[in-house]
Formats: C-alpha cells, sequence, structure tokens
C-alpha cells in the first residue's frame, strides 16, 4: 500500500511542479507578471519538500495501530479533561473519551484508570498514588 501511495505523491507533485512551471511560462506573462527564474525554482523546491514532509506524517499516522475496542481500555491511564461530575470527558491514548468517575466527583488535570465501560463510555477511578485501581464488573 506504502509504494502505491508514493507513486500516486510522486505523479501528483509532478503534476502540481508541472501546473507551477506552466503557469509561470505562459498565464502569468499574459497579465504582465515577470517573476524571476529564481523565484520559481525557490517556489518548486519549497512545494516538494513539503510534499514529502506531508507524505511522511501522513504515512506514519496511518500505520498507527488503531484500538481494537473498548475492552482492550480496562487498566488504561488517562487525564481528566472536563471535570466528571460523575460525567465529564478523559482523554487517552491521545483520543477523547465521555467517561463516569465511580468514586464520586473528579476535576480536570487529574489522572484515572479505566475499570469498565457501558456502552461507549468509560468506567474510571481517580487513580490512587500507592494503590491500584480495582476493577468493577
Amino acid at each position: 500500500m506504502t509504494t502505491a501511495r508514493l507513486i500516486l505523491a510522486i505523479v501528483s507533485t509532478s503534476a502540481v511542479e508541472v501546473a507551477l512551471f506552466a503557469i509561470w511560462r505562459w498565464v502569468l506573462p499574459e497579465w504582465g507578471i515577470e517573476i524571476p527564474f529564481a523565484v520559481l525554482i525557490g517556489v518548486m523546491a519549497a512545494y516538494a519538500v513539503f510534499a514529502v514532509v506531508d507524505f511522511r506524517f501522513v504515512t506514519r499516522i496511518l500505520k498507527r495501530q488503531t484500538i481494537v475496542g473498548l475492552p482492550t481500555m480496562i487498566g488504561t491511564k488517562g487525564k481528566v479533561v472536563s471535570p466528571l461530575a460523575p460525567e465529564g470527558q478523559v482523554i487517552i491514548r491521545g483520543e477523547l473519551w465521555g467517561a463516569e468517575a465511580i468514586d464520586g466527583n473528579i476535576g480536570s488535570g487529574e489522572v484515572v484508570t479505566v475499570v469498565g465501560q457501558d456502552s461507549l463510555k468509560l468506567i474510571v477511578r481517580k487513580e490512587d498514588k500507592g494503590l491500584p485501581a480495582k476493577p468493577t464488573h
């Protein structure tokens, strides 16, 4: 899949570079706009660098392992984004989840551990510094 994406990226970047040249060579002079050749080369080089960085960034994101399901979240630690009173939001593995605290209210910024699930909502407990979280059934 990466090879096909790479070929598509090269072809599409080349097409944009050709279009930039065509605009510089034939369209801009028709409008009386003269841009030095060195500026064109600079713009084309900048676009090529952007295309390479973009390709690498997207490839890295596509290779990320997806979360298989909520059961894999149990035992995972996260951070409270909006206060759990008792429901709010937490961020876990870079994703925002709806959550419910089982031990009362938990303020923003607190660390929580996932101990269960209710549909698409995570059930969490405030992380005790000395004790492991107790799972609920």
